[in-house]
């Protein structure tokens, strides 16, 4: 195995943390970047924060993690330091490297980052947005959107894998509904994938 960096970037946690640990061992990564939603849902609050800290991994923003930054007192997720609410406080929106991005929902499909408002990289998943339903004739975001390089994003773990690569790559598959893990490995451009141990949250 080469001794080169691994990135790899990992879809919707959701208080998963057995599967983490799992996906992270599997991937030998040497860097964790977590698309959000890290903390609700999901069985293991805590053992997640603690990966988050023994891999010095880095997040975006996903909209569950506001949820849990308004929302404290009497939630499975008040059994978090501190210091687990200071570091989501302040993870970003969006998260650029040289030639791929990471955001939890989406981009604007033609004006990238710059024309990306809060709410589109928390929430969208349809765009235009502000339409209702799933039977809306409005496209995805992911199916106009034409670069430049790759987004990879969480958040909708009804499609489940959307591997649109070299533009977009979604990596939410409902590992707290039962399906799986899924990691990204940048540097060598390979998913990785492992299954839940037991559905935590009927869909």
């Amino acid at each position: 195995m080469s001794g080169g960096p691994r990135t790899l970037v990992v879809g919707d946690v959701h208080g998963c943390a057995s599967e983490l640990s799992d996906l992270i061992e599997r991937a030998s990564a040497t860097r964790v970047v977590l698309v959000g939603d890290l903390f609700t849902k999901g069985p293991d609050p805590l053992g997640v924060w603690e990966l988050i800290e023994a891999h010095a991994a880095e997040a975006v923003l996903g909209n569950h993690d506001v949820v849990v930054l308004k929302a404290r007192e009497g939630r499975p997720w008040s059994v978090l330091p501190r210091e687990a609410f200071r570091w989501l406080k302040r993870r970003p929106l969006v998260l650029g490297e040289d030639g791929w991005t990471v955001v939890h929902a989406g981009l604007h499909p033609t004006a990238g980052v710059l024309g990306t408002t809060r709410k589109m990289a928390l929430n969208m998943r349809r765009w235009p947005m502000g339409g209702r339903g799933e039977g809306s004739s409005r496209s995805f975001w992911w199916e106009r959107y034409d670069g430049p390089g790759l987004v990879v994003y969480g958040h909708d773990a009804r499609r489940g894998l959307v591997d649109r690569r070299p533009v977009t790559l979604g990596l939410d598959t409902g590992c707290v509904y039962g399906g799986a893990l899924t990691g990204y490995l940048v540097e060598a451009d390979e998913l990785v994938q492992v299954s839940a141990r037991r559905v935590y949250r009927p869909v």
